[in-house]
């Protein structure tokens, strides 16, 4: 019996050991990667200030947004503005007049042809680049390259017991769902994938779920 419990206490040892190892060298490399995506957000950001001002749209390039992060903590969610200003006004607007709108946005929190992109933000959506303030994000330890998807407040209760598991890691700039379909995968399954994610997170995944990323962004999968 104190045989069994030595070796209990070792394994338990050994995967604290580890699961510190994994999280500590992920940071290393979210403040490195970090670093070097703010530094590429300027001239980005300025590019994309001109080329919004040339289509006539002078309003901010940038969208912020409260969000759910590690351990239920809320934290100021930043991306590029794909949309019109006053977007989540029209879209609480289009469910209320539009069923079928609301079912699907029921169904996968999200629209296949959202009336609301425009049309310079839905090319900056296929190419993944409004993700990229969210390096500010990685930077200041609220999200990492690689997690789930910081799921908004009001999307708690629909996230039903999922919740629990998948709060237990940082969100990330993308993850496993990204790299499984992105927005041509239902909510439930979204939930389920980063449910998996958050139990079996490893070195190996992470990478694993970076090398697809490039691959998805590059083809355009999923892109919405």
């Amino acid at each position: 019996m104190e045989d069994e419990r030595v070796i209990y206490n070792n394994i338990s040892l050994s995967i604290r050991v580890k699961k510190t190892m994994y999280l500590f060298v992920k940071r290393f490399f979210d403040i490195m990667f970090g670093l070097i995506g703010v530094v590429f957000l300027l001239p980005i950001s300025i590019i994309i200030k001109i080329l919004y001002m040339a289509s006539g749209d002078f309003h901010t390039i940038f969208y912020t947004q409260e969000r759910i992060g590690k351990n239920g903590k809320l934290f100021k969610f930043y991306k590029f503005r794909t949309m019109v200003v006053n977007a989540d006004e029209i879209l609480f607007k289009m469910l209320k007049e539009d069923k079928k709108l609301a079912k699907e946005y029921k169904m996968n929190k999200k629209l296949k042809n959202d009336p609301r992109i425009t049309k310079f933000g839905r090319y900056i959506r296929k190419l993944s680049i409004d993700e990229f303030p969210q390096f500010i994000n990685v930077l200041l330890g609220q999200m990492s390259l690689v997690g789930n998807r910081p799921y908004l407040p009001r999307e708690r209760e629909d996230m039903g017991d999922f919740y629990y598991a998948i709060i237990k890691t940082k969100p990330g700039i993308t993850g496993l769902w990204q790299v499984s379909g992105r927005s041509d995968i239902s909510f439930q399954r979204r939930l389920e994938l980063e449910k998996k994610y958050s139990n079996t997170c490893s070195f190996r995944l992470d990478f694993k779920i970076l090398i697809n990323t490039f691959a998805a962004v590059f083809k355009g999968e999923g892109a919405m």
